[in-house]
C-alpha cells in the first residue's frame, strides 16, 4: 500500500491523523528532555544522539536524572535498561503484525515503543494496524528528535534554573505516573516504590534507590483469586 493510497483511503485517514497528532504532542514533551539533558551537563550533540539512538523517553529521562543527581554511568545505564525492557515485550507482540525484509524489521524495532504499539493494537483491521504503527512511530521519531534539538539549543542559550526548567525531569515522571494512579494496584505500587526509595536513599549510591523501587512491580502479580484481582484492577475516578 503506497503512501498516497493510504492518505486517500477514508478508513485510514483518522488513523493517520491520530498518529501524527500523537507524535506532535510527544515532540513537545521532548523539548523538556533537551533542556534537562543540557542542564545535566550534556552537549547539544550528546542530547540529540541519545534521542536518535535510544528513542525511549522514560529511559532517557531516567538516565539524565541519575547523572544530574551525581550518580554513576553504571547506575544510569541500569535504570534505563530496566525501563526499556518493556520494549522487548512490545517487539514480541508486534512481530506477527509487521512483516518484511530484515532492514524493514530493524527499522520497526527502533520505532517499537509504548505509543506506536498501543496505536497499532487499538486497530481491528490488519492494514490499519500496520498504518497506525508506521505513522505513529515515524511521527514520534521525527518530532521527538526535533523537540530534543529545540530543547537542547534553548538549554544551551539560557540558564534552566532561572525559568524553573531544571524541574523538567521530575515533572515528566509525574506526568507519566499520573495515569497509573487510577487503579488500586497502581496506587499501591507507587506508594511502595516511593517508600523503598526513601528508605534506601541514605544508604546506597545515587541511582540504585530507583532500581530497588522496581520491586514495587510485584504488586501487579496476580493473586490467583479472580475476585481479589478484579478489586485491585478496578479503575476509580
Amino acid at each position: 500500500m503506497s503512501v498516497l493510497s493510504t492518505l486517500r483511503d477514508p478508513r485510514l485517514r483518522p488513523v493517520v491523523s491520530a498518529g501524527v497528532t500523537l507524535g506532535l504532542s510527544v515532540g513537545l514533551f521532548a523539548v523538556s528532555f533537551g533542556v534537562a539533558a543540557v542542564a545535566a551537563g550534556a552537549s547539544t550533540a550528546q542530547a540529540c544522539a541519545m534521542s536518535l539512538l535510544v528513542f525511549t523517553g522514560a529511559s532517557q529521562f531516567s538516565a539524565v536524572s541519575v547523572i544530574a543527581g551525581g550518580g554513576s554511568v553504571g547506575s544510569a545505564l541500569s535504570g534505563s535498561l530496566l525501563l526499556a525492557a518493556r520494549n522487548g515485550v512490545y517487539g514480541l507482540a508486534m512481530s506477527s503484525r509487521l512483516q518484511g525484509r530484515l532492514a524493514t524489521r530493524l527499522i520497526a524495532a527502533q520505532l517499537t515503543i509504548d505509543e506506536s504499539t498501543a496505536m497499532s493494537a487499538a486497530q481491528d483491521d490488519p492494514d490499519a494496524q500496520r498504518v497506525a504503527f508506521w505513522v505513529t512511530g515515524v511521527s514520534l521519531y521525527v518530532f521527538w528528535n526535533l523537540g530534543t534539538l529545540i530543547g537542547a539549543l534553548a538549554g544551551s542559550a539560557i540558564d534552566p534554573k532561572t525559568f524553573g526548567l531544571d524541574a523538567a525531569v521530575p515533572a515528566a515522571f509525574v506526568a507519566m505516573l499520573w495515569p497509573q494512579l487510577r487503579t488500586l494496584r497502581g496506587r499501591l505500587a507507587a506508594l511502595l516504590g516511593a517508600g523503598i526509595c526513601l528508605v534506601t536513599i541514605p544508604f546506597v549510591p545515587i541511582g540504585l534507590p530507583v532500581l530497588a523501587a522496581a520491586l514495587a512491580i510485584l504488586v501487579g502479580v496476580p493473586m490467583g483469586d479472580p475476585a481479589l484481582d478484579a478489586v485491585h484492577d478496578g479503575v476509580t475516578t
